[in-house]
């Protein structure tokens, strides 16, 4: 049983061929494509408008060289959200609970930044493994717990990700079963779960999306820490 809890994570795959690069391509599908005309419908206007709002919010706070990144942020932001909406959803795989796609998102994205960083202005990036004023003594010790930090970075970015979003589900799945299990046996308890997963579930939809947009926002940070 315990076992099966977690089948809802494995890569799903038809006739020994991965169906990862379906759950990719599935999400962009759904978007309505802009239409050459003036006046579009109600969607198109709500998704620019959405648009609009997230990017001029991320990067308002950046330079113009930071700028550059809007396109990426705001599409991978997009990307983010669909895939957690849609993993909400039954009998659905969910790609961002995998660990490795994750952090192949999370580990190219914060090497560019500092990158970008190392080539614009090395010696503020440098600067940040070294706080000014600190003792003579503490130099060392401070460059190496700097290092490791800006290092954990990505890390950090790929398992906040993956464990909430598996935290949920498997807390959804539990309770599920739970109601399911107790339905025959004491029916008031078994609707009492009900109703707790159906709260679960909305709170869920809520981390589906504040967790893609948490990701940007702290690759936002990087960024503007280098630019």
């Amino acid at each position: 049983m315990m076992a099966s809890f977690f089948d809802q994570f494995m890569s799903p795959s038809l006739l020994g061929i991965p169906l990862m690069a379906l759950a990719f391509v599935l999400p962009w599908l759904l978007y309505p494509s802009p239409a050459p005309r003036w006046l579009t419908n109600r969607l198109l206007a709500l998704q620019g408008w959405f648009i609009n709002r997230f990017t001029s919010q991320l990067l308002s706070p950046a330079n113009v060289g930071g700028h550059k990144w809007a396109l990426i942020l705001t599409s991978l932001m997009l990307f983010l959200i669909s895939l957690n909406m849609l993993g909400l959803l039954p009998y659905t795989f969910t790609p961002t609970t995998q660990l490795s796609l994750n952090m192949g998102l999370a580990v190219p994205l914060w090497l560019g930044t500092v990158l970008v960083g190392m080539r614009n202005q090395p010696t503020v990036a440098l600067g940040h493994l070294l706080p000014e004023g600190t003792p003579v003594p503490l130099i060392p010790v401070l460059i190496i717990i700097e290092t490791i930090s800006l290092l954990i970075r990505p890390l950090a970015l790929g398992v906040r990700l993956t464990a909430n979003l598996t935290a949920g589900h498997l807390l959804m799945q539990l309770i599920a079963t739970a109601a399911f299990v107790l339905l025959p046996l004491m029916p008031a308890v078994a609707i009492t779960t009900s109703i707790i997963l159906l709260l679960l579930t909305i709170l869920e939809v809520a981390v589906a999306m504040i967790q893609a947009y948490v990701f940007i926002l702290l690759m936002s940070l990087y960024l503007q820490e280098n630019v």
